[in-house]
């Protein structure tokens, strides 16, 4: 019997903490619940502290979320446990997640704290977490610069004091795997109640070498493992879950453990997080990239067709390639697109809800024969961009593009409850739109992305574009799809226009950054 390897995702937490990532309450519960599709240990759901959103988007997880354990964050601090406790009042199981920096570099100039003040503050943050769950997790906020003596006393003390996970974070992506393994090792020999915890690890990837740390401290006796869907996260990113769910479960002649994810669903979870987040997965990723299991040399079609193992180590299938997809069309019935967003996880909150979408999608069907999960999944994130609030709306485009003429696009749009047009040239059909609603929008946000990707393959296939906004050092990410690339553009621009104009309400105390 192998020992059980916990798979903690943290999308909804760290993972937002990506510049121009912030999820809505709803968005954060419809990835919820294809986390718990996948079967995820525990769904880290936010940090309670940082906003009424934050707040709210954790407790709405909590309620939805019935097979996984719900996580909120929480600095070492009464006010932080007690917003976390509350905020997950309504989960089947829940956990608080409590953390303070125990490196020299963050004591002495994040913290201006003594050792033994961290020790003191990290088991009274502990026992407070006790009152609200029996399930609490302490982590040691930048431990892979922490001096492995202190991590001993600080992690011995608050597993007296209730703490039943001990985490160690790479906080900063510093660690080095042989060297990361052996300190998890020296861990869990040196402290003598180590037996009454499991060890957890979290590793950032600015040298690339999160999932690698990660699984030399599970070759070490770490069995829980943090991270994030498509590796999202802060700066470079967190150990990528499916990566390390499939280096577990392909090499189980090297880990002597296993995972309880369903892999079915992994490439369903990458796109809606993809989708969501504005964050495309770049063509060569592995095991969620479009060309992960793709051949182009003639030596590798050859072995394949001859033998699928001589140069896949995994079936695409395992992972959802071909899994959970089916085709509507035109003369697909309301009742069938409801049933097909119920198993995509996306429930409506309304007739009306319902009405609007499933009128999106017979006016998509009208422009593409074919209509694939990934294209439903695009469709609903464009009916949650277009809110009751919406402060700026695109009403018309009409772009003109000739052969040794310069692209001019004429935009409507209304702006509050006036319509407006204008109209300006550009270097092609896309600036020149873009252009237009700048024009008209006065932003003055300086444009630091443009993304394109298909959908679906084929020359009807929806694009979905990607812009990114920054103005007064704020980011935000705006999405936009259509079977007609300049308007998906344009689409994704509004959307971020209309991103700026609402109240930033998030904020982080200490970034959560564990």
């Amino acid at each position: 019997m192998k020992d059980k390897l916990i798979i903690f995702d943290t999308t909804l937490r760290d993972g937002e903490q990506s510049p121009g990532a912030s999820m809505t309450r709803d968005e954060k519960v419809r990835i919820g619940k294809a986390l718990e599709r996948l079967r995820v240990d525990v769904i880290e759901a936010g940090f309670p502290i940082a906003s009424i959103g934050d707040f709210e988007a954790v407790q709405a997880v909590a309620k939805a979320v019935k097979d996984s354990i719900v996580c909120g964050l929480a600095r070492a601090l009464d006010k932080d446990i007690d917003r976390a406790g509350e905020a997950l009042k309504g989960a089947s199981r829940s956990r608080i997640h409590t953390f303070i920096a125990t490196s020299p570099i963050h004591m002495q100039m994040k913290l201006q704290m003594q050792p033994e003040q961290v020790i003191e503050y990290a088991v009274r943050a502990v026992k407070r977490a006790r009152q609200y769950t029996d399930d609490v997790e302490f982590s040691a906020e930048d431990a892979g610069r922490s001096e492995e003596d202190f991590l001993c006393r600080i992690f011995e003390a608050v597993i007296d004091a209730g703490a039943t996970t001990l985490n160690i974070p790479d906080t900063v992506g510093y660690s080095i795997p042989q060297q990361f393994g052996e300190t998890i090792s020296n861990l869990i020999r040196r402290i003598p109640n180590s037996d009454k915890a499991v060890f957890s690890v979290h590793c950032h990837n600015d040298l690339g070498l999160a999932v690698a740390n990660s699984l030399s401290a599970v070759m070490n006796g770490a069995r829980q493992i943090e991270c994030t869907i498509n590796g999202l996260g802060e700066r470079a990113g967190n150990a990528s879950l499916e990566e390390v769910v499939m280096a577990v479960r392909t090499r189980q002649d090297v880990f002597g453990c296993q995972t309880g994810i369903d892999t079915r669903e992994i490439v369903t979870c990458s796109k809606l997080v993809s989708s969501i987040t504005g964050f495309p997965v770049q063509p060569n990723k592995a095991i969620v990239g479009a060309n992960a299991f793709a051949h182009e040399s003639g030596i590798h079609q050859d072995g394949v067709l001859k033998s699928r193992e001589t140069y896949e180590i995994m079936r695409a299938e395992d992972v959802g390639w071909t899994a959970n997809r089916m085709v509507m069309g035109k003369h697909s019935g309301r009742n069938a697109f409801k049933s097909r967003m119920t198993e995509l996880g996306f429930e409506f909150a309304s007739e009306e809800e319902l009405n609007d979408a499933f009128f999106r999608f017979k006016q998509l069907a009208d422009k593409k024969h074919d209509i694939f999960d990934e294209d439903l999944q695009a469709l609903i994130s464009e009916v949650g961009f277009e809110s009751e609030d919406e402060h700026v709306k695109l009403i018309a485009l009409k772009v003109c593009s000739e052969t040794g003429e310069i692209p001019n696009a004429t935009v409507t749009l209304r702006i509050g409850s006036q319509e407006v047009m204008g109209n300006a040239n550009g270097g092609g059909a896309v600036d020149a739109s873009l252009k237009a609603i700048e024009k008209l929008v006065k932003s003055d946000a300086s444009l630091e992305l443009y993304s394109v990707n298909n959908i679906t393959n084929g020359t009807d296939a929806q694009g979905e574009v990607t812009v990114r906004l920054e103005k007064a050092g704020r980011i935000v990410n705006g999405l936009g799809a259509d079977t007609d690339i300049v308007i998906a553009s344009a689409k994704a621009y509004v959307n971020a226009i209309n991103k700026l104009q609402t109240p930033d309400q998030r904020r982080h105390p200490q970034k959560g950054d564990v």
